[in-house]
């Protein structure tokens, strides 16, 4: 696996507890990267030698500002490419903006900013205005990301990391209890295949605080606090892998079909039929499917 992105889930605590939620973010959710554990991440992540970027996510990250902060600049000094993604509730006023982007000018490749009817109550929120406001002033490349409303066919869905503008709901992690009944249903055995994410190369990953490296929110391919980054990369066998072999193989449908799981009914994506299966399978493959933060529990 040539890894070429490092996605850091600083921490999986969130001021906001949003429906669409992979990782189920929340004010309850634990986990959160120390900066010692951080610089120490930034430093495998160099010595695998083909990662080039590095992004700081959550949750939200800027609920640990110095953290990040120092984060960032270790990454910088490292020779990393940085991004951020926020959901930019700190952007009170372009003037409140302008102070908390100030550290990171001429520093960072990309700000994402989430703004949409489920973090706030308009689709482009105040918050984000100023957000960007406050980047351009500075020179901070910004951009915003949007999750479609459940039942919009007029979006596509995401495919790898997130895009700039408006992208459609994937029925994972809170998404799938929340709001699945929002969602056109279609048989178990047309999901195929996984259309999000590339398991065979998947060129970035996300490693959350607790060490788990995952090629998809919830599917751990290692942990970064036994073994080193450089380890993982250099002997992950896709086909082998409990979770990602089938899927590979056939889809989430051949999760099912594989492991011969009671799951015969109608989903709303592939992600809704995986997530679902993966719930089934975690005590059997508790080192593969990890953390319980990912699967909607709160206990680290």
């Amino acid at each position: 696996m040539e890894l070429t992105g490092l996605h850091i889930l600083l921490t999986y605590q969130c001021n906001f507890e949003c429906d669409h939620c992979f990782v189920w973010g929340s004010p309850w959710q634990t986990g959160t990267f120390s900066l010692g554990q951080l610089k120490d991440v930034i430093g495998q992540a160099k010595e695998v030698g083909t990662v080039k970027s590095i992004y700081f996510e959550g949750g939200e990250p800027f609920l640990y500002y110095p953290i990040l902060v120092a984060a960032v600049r270790s990454a910088i000094n490292h020779g990393f490419k940085v991004g951020m993604v926020s959901n930019s509730y700190w952007a009170i006023t372009p003037e409140d903006a302008h102070e908390w982007l100030k550290p990171f000018v001429g520093l960072l490749e990309d700000l994402s900013v989430s703004s949409d009817l489920f973090h706030y109550d308009e689709s482009l929120s105040r918050q984000a205005k100023n957000a960007c406001q406050a980047a351009e002033e500075l020179g901070i490349p910004i951009g915003t990301i949007s999750i479609a409303q459940p039942g919009n066919d007029n979006v596509n869905p995401a495919i790898g990391q997130l895009p700039l503008d408006e992208s459609g709901v994937m029925y994972r992690g809170r998404a799938a209890e929340k709001l699945v009944e929002k969602a056109q249903l279609r048989p178990w055995t047309e999901f195929i295949e996984c259309p999000y994410e590339d398991l065979r190369e998947p060129g970035r990953v996300h490693l959350d605080p607790l060490g788990n490296l995952h090629i998809c929110q919830g599917i751990s391919i290692g942990n970064l606090f036994e073994r080193p980054l450089k380890d993982i990369c250099a002997t992950y066998d896709p086909d082998q892998h409990p979770i990602s072999g089938p899927l590979l193989t056939g889809g989430p449908a051949e999760l099912v079909r594989a492991y011969d799981l009671p799951l015969k009914e109608n989903f709303a994506d592939a992600c809704h039929l995986c997530y679902t299966a993966r719930l089934s399978l975690r005590e059997r493959f508790a080192d593969f499917l990890t953390p319980d933060q990912v699967y909607g529990g709160y206990d680290a």
